[in-house]
């Protein structure tokens, strides 16, 4: 059988196998429409454009560690995933942590880069220790691979929806620490330091690192912002 018509049949046996007390009820016409104030989508707009790269961050948090830690949990939380998959993980480093991450990185990154040219990027890493902490992105590989086998038929399909899921996940912490007045960045330094990462904090074999997103408070604002023209990237048909 198809996968989408196994999932369908799923889906209708076990409409059609519930109690007639709990049958879903035909909707009225007003409850199709969102239930969204047109001035919490107004509120997300600002947030969107508040959420900016902000490279010069700082130690001092405006909220407390715990409750940027809960944020950031939620966050991921609520993001959503193909067929609710849920893959993404994440490690959260604060303090010493954070900056011992970074350290890890400066030394892989002092293996492959010519001394000569080194202090930029040494410099560069000085400005991520300063963060007060970093959120390293996985995608747990193993929950890719029982979808893959579960629906053979999209299973090319399921490390791309990872990879999805993996950036909604991102910019999901990003918006929540930005509504919190927190800066951010978002960094790629996997796979280079992947086996370190695994050692230090006993990462499962089956996480894949795709991502390290440094926060902090925000010493000096981004710069603004431009954009390319609307017919360059929009299609609209009525």
């Amino acid at each position: 059988m198809d996968p989408f018509q196994q999932i369908l049949k799923t889906t209708m046996a076990r409409t059609d196998d519930a109690p007639q007390a709990i049958k879903p009820q035909p909707l009225l016409e007003a409850e199709f429409k969102p239930r969204v104030r047109h001035s919490a989508v107004d509120d997300f707009l600002s947030l969107a454009k508040a959420r900016r790269t902000i490279y010069t961050l700082g130690k001092d948090l405006p909220i407390a560690d715990d409750e940027a830690i809960d944020i950031i949990k939620e966050a991921i939380r609520q993001a959503p995933s193909a067929f609710n998959s849920q893959s993404s993980r994440a490690l959260i480093l604060l303090g010493k942590e954070h900056d011992r991450f970074w350290e890890m990185v400066r030394e892989q990154l002092r293996k492959v880069i010519p001394a000569e040219s080194f202090h930029a990027t040494s410099d560069k890493l000085d400005g991520f220790v300063a963060a007060a902490g970093s959120v390293l992105f996985f995608e747990d590989q193993e929950v890719v691979t029982q979808l893959q086998r579960q629906y053979i038929a999209y299973a090319d399909n399921f490390p791309v929806w990872s990879e999805q899921s993996s950036g909604i996940a991102q910019y999901a912490v990003w918006l929540a620490l930005a509504e919190k007045s927190i800066g951010a960045n978002l960094q790629h330094y996997n796979p280079l330091i992947d086996i370190d990462v695994r050692e230090a904090w006993k990462i499962p074999e089956s996480w894949k690192l795709r991502a390290e997103m440094n926060f902090g408070s925000i010493i000096a604002a981004a710069d603004d912002k431009s954009f390319i023209d609307d017919e360059k990237r929009f299609i609209v048909a009525r």
